[in-house]
């Protein structure tokens, strides 16, 4: 008599957008890397027993207060944002304390983005994190609990 067999569970489309939840972070003084790692994890849906790495398992994230979050050490004026248009003469460099003055949520936004998967999967996965530059957010239907960090 053969020993019985364990199966592997992997997650199909259908089920891992059956059972999605929707976490509320407040971002005022939690440095930036810390936060964008831990909430590109709930994206991923790695807290979950079914993560399958190749379909989307995560669940919704809404950031408030984004415009708080804290860059450590000389960071604000030292560390740069920086863009070319493509065409000759076309670089800007920008500093986050500028850009955060600019646009409160895009450091946040781009430091997840760079932790997610490139292509389709990680797009779609970009699409469940809500950013607000305010503690307001039109999300209160959906009844989010509050994410706690380690």
């Amino acid at each position: 008599m053969s020993a019985p067999t364990q199966r592997t569970f992997v997650a199909t489309t259908a089920s891992a957008q059956a059972n999605r939840a929707w976490f509320v972070v407040d971002a005022t003084d939690k440095p930036l890397g810390r936060i964008a790692s831990e909430i590109a994890s709930i994206l991923r849906g790695k807290h979950k027993p079914t993560y399958t790495p190749h379909v989307d398992t995560g669940d919704f994230v809404i950031v408030v207060n984004a415009g708080k979050v804290k860059l450590t050490g000389n960071k604000l004026d030292q560390k740069s944002f920086n863009r070319h248009s493509g065409i000759p003469g076309g670089f800007k460099s920008e500093s986050y304390r500028s850009l955060l003055a600019r646009k409160p949520t895009f450091a946040i936004e781009k430091a997840v983005r760079g932790m997610l998967p490139k292509g389709v999967l990680g797009r779609e996965m970009a699409h469940k994190l809500k950013l607000y530059a305010t503690a307001d957010h039109p999300h209160a239907a959906q009844a989010p609990k509050p994410l706690s960090f380690r």
